[in-house]
């Protein structure tokens, strides 16, 4: 019981300082609640916590948010009040978290599951175009006739493509009737990974995944047969 009055005691108190001090600024909500925000190349948590007595915070994931979580780190400070955590390498696919929190008594909790979700503030509606690739792709450093347009034919995928914020968005509104499959390659045809099952009708994959800007090869599969075969470019600056 004295536990809890701490807990709202210091929540009320932190909460109050907060407030005061920046009126307009949106508080992560408090354990067992937090948040998962797909951010540019990482997810970010956020969560708030008033709990004085704990050993130590861990954060876990999972892709199916039900089975096979495993930690991925650890809370810096997990007696702070106001905590983030950086996952700066998410999983393809959906992305699950949840809290371990363990007390200094040995007692344990865990707190709900969440599924990383995108930002709402980035701009990321529009696919990025030929003109956006092409001026991402030309080198100030070379000669002016070695920056020469290519004499090519692209057009981004209409279920697979690049959006404003240089994360590669999968749009295929059959996906839950379906079996949709997609395998992503290398410009040189080194495979990289396989998404075995695309269960939802969009799903976004974090451009840190594939470790580096460029073109990227990809083999988009429903029920087995082979659908698009096209590519996709990520590039180095994107906009936010």
């Amino acid at each position: 019981m004295k536990q809890v009055a701490r807990l709202t005691f210091a929540i009320g108190f932190f909460l109050s300082i907060a407030l005061a001090g920046k009126g307009q600024e949106i508080l992560p909500p408090v354990l067992p609640e937090f948040t998962a925000t797909i951010k540019t190349g990482k997810i970010q948590l956020d969560w708030i916590s008033g709990f004085m007595e704990v050993k130590e915070i861990g954060i876990q994931r999972s892709i199916d948010s039900v089975l096979n979580f495993n930690t991925i780190g650890y809370a810096s400070y997990p007696t702070q009040t106001r905590n983030v955590y950086l996952d700066n390498k998410p999983l393809p696919g959906n992305n699950y978290y949840r809290l371990f929190i363990l007390f200094n008594n040995g007692r344990f909790i865990y707190s709900k599951t969440m599924q990383a979700l995108p930002d709402s503030t980035i701009k990321a509606d529009m696919k990025l175009q030929y003109a956006d690739i092409k001026d991402a792709a030309r080198n100030p450093n070379k000669p002016a006739e070695e920056n020469k347009e290519p004499k090519v034919i692209w057009h981004p995928s209409n279920y697979i493509y690049t959006t404003a914020d240089g994360n590669v968005n999968i749009k295929l509104n059959d996906a839950p009737q379906k079996k949709y499959s997609v395998k992503f390659f290398e410009p040189n045809g080194i495979f990289l990974f396989e998404i075995e099952q695309v269960k939802g009708p969009s799903l976004i994959l974090e451009k840190a995944i594939f470790m580096h800007a460029g073109w990227f090869n990809f083999e988009l599969f429903e029920d087995g047969r082979l659908k698009e075969k096209w590519n996709f470019f990520i590039p180095l600056n994107y906009r936010m």
